[in-house]
């Protein structure tokens, strides 16, 4: 199997794929074995992977590994998430294989010119008639504004709605670092705000001082070298 070709088996397996070149280009298959349209896009991700192999691709089960989809907020497969490093070049949602080739060819050939976008799985939903972009992005900034360290999440610290949410909770808790939480299920404009105002298309996103940091595995290594103590002091 080529190097650039991995099943991902857990969400620290992908974190430590994804963060082994946080330059590279990533394609992220999200598949399952009973829908048949996914059968084409694994042999078309395959074919793609020895093609490039400057490319990562990753296999991801959708349902066996439940918590990266719900990072990924995926609905439905096949669903393809192409990332450079942490930030969300493009997302494909169905078995389009044309649309899957002509991505993969022009990330991969011209990493330097390519715009980050924020696609997300059908519409976003629309903010509330009275509040206005600009509006949006006020609360936005207010809320990541609202203490030193905030965390926006998937539920609250004590009843986390996923597993990516649960393990930053936890690192934050053992680190005895004061924190305040947004559950970004219970507002949506604000869920799909967040991820083109921080370039950031997954959450938990961790804000230290108005500023996004990153999210779970970016906080795993700012523990490790005390980085993260450093910024939550008072």
């Amino acid at each position: 199997m080529s190097s650039n070709f991995h099943q991902v088996v857990s969400p620290t397996h992908l974190q430590q794929l994804l963060s082994a070149d946080l330059n590279r280009v990533s394609v992220l298959n999200f598949w399952a074995e009973w829908a048949e349209p996914c059968k084409q896009m694994n042999e078309v991700v395959l074919a793609l992977a020895q093609k490039y192999p400057a490319v990562l691709f990753l296999q991801i089960e959708a349902e066996s590994q439940s918590d990266i989809s719900e990072s990924f907020d995926i609905e439905s497969v096949p669903t393809i998430i192409i990332l450079r490093g942490h930030t969300l070049l493009q997302r494909i949602s169905g078995a389009d294989a044309s649309a899957l080739t002509s991505a993969v060819g022009k990330f991969a050939s011209a990493p330097s010119q390519v715009q980050p976008q924020s696609k997300t799985n059908g519409l976003p939903a629309k903010a509330p008639e009275s509040e206005t972009p600009d509006q949006l992005e006020n609360r936005m900034r207010s809320i990541m504004s609202q203490s030193k360290v905030v965390l926006f999440m998937k539920g609250n610290p004590d009843e986390p709605k996923c597993g990516f949410s649960r393990k930053i909770v936890g690192l934050l808790k053992d680190q005895k670092v004061e924190f305040s939480s947004f559950d970004i299920l219970r507002d949506e404009p604000v869920r799909q705000g967040l991820k083109k105002l921080n370039n950031w298309p997954t959450f938990p996103q961790l804000i230290i001082d108005g500023e996004l940091v990153g999210g779970l595995d970016i906080v795993q290594e700012m523990v490790e070298n005390g980085e993260l103590a450093d910024m939550t002091k008072a």
